[in-house]
């Protein structure tokens, strides 16, 4: 796992480094989607809900910054994650992009509470402080690579206090299905570090899309290799009905 680290902030500055174009395009936009699943996943695809859920993804971006709130509640709001992104795009060219982030976060999760000697279930709201670094190349408009480093710290005494995560995506996209179906796909490995306890895995995205509706139709799976992470489960999937949206103000320079 430290060897894979080395290996893959060499390579986020290498290539940094190597970067001197710059995009002329100064970027305004509002997207996102909002959408139902069976059951909802964490940004880290292992952990779940094993409910069903209202998921939400926003992104407002200015130039290089974006705020980008990724909501994920079940229906009476007892158990989910609120995550509030803060992005800035180090390089931002055709080819090559990097991005940075860190975002606070609130999970919302069920326990047993004792009081007086009566035990019931109640809510209760975890915040963590995380940060990303995400290198990009894409080779043309169907097919893309990215690394994703992420970590976590707990802010709390209790609960998971320090989390990383190495994620390896290629990304497959505007497949053409026909006239007015795409499809997109979204294959990735990852590895995960959680105070002790390690998992590596396989996670797939699909998402169908219709070019003159604004809905969409995703599922993900989710397989473990190997894994010693309380709770693991060796194979999860999810499908999800998405509304999307997208509003784009572009100024060439």
């Amino acid at each position: 796992m430290k060897l894979l680290y080395v290996v893959f902030f060499s390579l986020v500055f290498s290539v940094a480094l190597a970067q001197s174009a710059d995009s002329t395009k100064n970027i305004s936009s509002f997207s996102g989607s909002v959408g139902f699943t069976n059951n909802g996943f964490s940004i880290i695809p292992t952990f779940s809900l094993n409910h069903a859920a209202f998921v939400t993804n926003l992104s407002f971006r200015k130039k290089r910054f974006s705020f980008d709130p990724d909501i994920r509640l079940v229906p009476d709001a007892q158990k989910g994650g609120l995550i509030w992104w803060l992005r800035y795009r180090l390089v931002d060219n055709k080819k090559f992009g990097l991005r940075v982030g860190t975002h606070p976060a609130f999970t919302l999760i069920r326990r047993d509470d004792t009081e007086n000697g009566t035990t019931k279930e109640i809510t209760e709201m975890l915040r963590f402080l995380a940060f990303e670094v995400v290198p990009s190349y894409q080779f043309n408009n169907k097919f893309g690579v990215s690394a994703m480093y992420l970590q976590g710290n707990g802010l709390q005494k209790h609960g998971p206090q320090l989390t990383r995560v190495l994620f390896l995506n290629t990304s497959i996209t505007n497949v053409g299905l026909g006239k007015n179906l795409s499809f997109n796909l979204f294959p990735s490995v990852y590895f995960l570090y959680t105070d002790g306890y390690r998992g590596d895995y396989l996670t797939v995205t699909g998402a169908l899309f219709h070019k003159k509706l604004p809905f969409s139709l995703q599922s993900t799976i989710n397989q473990t290799f190997t894994s010693n992470v309380p709770g693991n489960k060796d194979f999860m999937w999810n499908i999800t009905l998405n509304y999307n949206f997208k509003k784009i103000y572009k100024k060439i320079n």
